[in-house]
């Protein structure tokens, strides 16, 4: 018994929030210098074109795989709180959106590096549906569930926000990737709708995410919001990227360094839940020894 008291006392001294954000920011500049330092491609393709080493693909999947399972954890410990200042449901949606992503990023992984292929459609798109899925249905309930009273300046900045991520998403999607020969039309067809079901899901994130940062802007409650935000933001720059990459850049390699925005996705959900929890912590030991007193 006291054994089982001085494992769970132990662990939360080690993991404290302080830490967690510490090693979030260190995971996050390691994946930033891995990725300055070794995405260059090098000759070496079957018709001498330049590609990247197998063991740099894996290593991004590592820092990627990596930052999002740590979000997903700590979403659950927000989600098993019952101190939790927020609604225990948007954690659950949340992390169970960060869960659904690291799984399709290791499916996606293995298809891309382990077997050498490059489909149009993949098991992999199955968890990315229910990665967006989930993730906006966490967001959109953490901001509906307060009241939101902004200025007209704000929703002007708003608006602009999704005017902007909108047209920046139309215009990368009017050249789409041709199919490769092996695709079907009923997979041409299911590709069609993935590819806009991914710039709609891009953009309804990026104008929930403005919404969020302006609404909560200000006190240290809305500091785990803030990283809320700015993660979906780091995730619309990781994903108009890669389908400005695969649209547009003939022969298009996986890894390159604007990926790392998918790392910094990741490395902010978990920052974010972790500024949470130590801010529903901190408001109910004032809340506690207001009582007392």
């Amino acid at each position: 018994m006291s054994k089982s008291y001085d494992d769970s006392y132990k662990a939360k001294t080690i993991f404290t929030t302080q830490r967690i954000i510490l090693i979030s920011i260190g995971w996050a500049m390691l994946a930033l210098l891995y990725f300055l330092l070794f995405s260059a491609k090098i000759p070496g393709g079957p018709n001498g074109e330049e590609i990247r080493e197998v063991w740099y693909l894996l290593g991004t999947n590592i820092f990627e795989a990596s930052a999002y399972l740590g979000s997903a954890v700590l979403c659950w410990r927000n989600w098993q709180s019952t101190q939790i200042i927020s609604s225990r449901k948007v954690w659950l949606f949340i992390g169970l959106g960060m869960l659904a992503y690291f799984i399709g990023g290791i499916v996606f992984g293995y298809i891309e590096i382990g077997l050498g292929e490059e489909p149009d459609v993949s098991i992999a798109d199955v968890f990315f549906v229910m990665t967006y899925i989930f993730l906006g249905g966490g967001m959109a309930l953490a901001l509906f569930s307060r009241r939101i009273n902004l200025e007209k300046w704000q929703w002007l900045i708003v608006f602009a926000v999704g005017a902007l991520g909108s047209f920046v998403a139309w215009f990368i999607s009017q050249q789409n990737a041709a199919p490769s020969a092996q695709t079907s039309g009923i997979l041409m067809q299911i590709k069609l709708i993935l590819d806009w079901f991914y710039v709609i899901s891009d953009v309804l994130l990026l104008i929930i995410a403005t919404i969020m940062l302006l609404a909560f802007w200000g006190g240290k409650v809305s500091r785990s919001w803030r990283m809320i935000a700015a993660a979906a933001f780091s995730l619309y720059i990781a994903d108009m990227w890669f389908k400005y990459a695969t649209n547009y850049l003939p022969n298009y390699q996986s890894g390159d360094i604007l990926e790392v925005f998918w790392v910094f996705s990741g490395v902010l959900f978990g920052m974010g839940a972790a500024l949470e929890y130590e801010a529903s912590l901190s408001l109910k030991r004032r809340t506690s020894g207001r009582k007392r007193s």
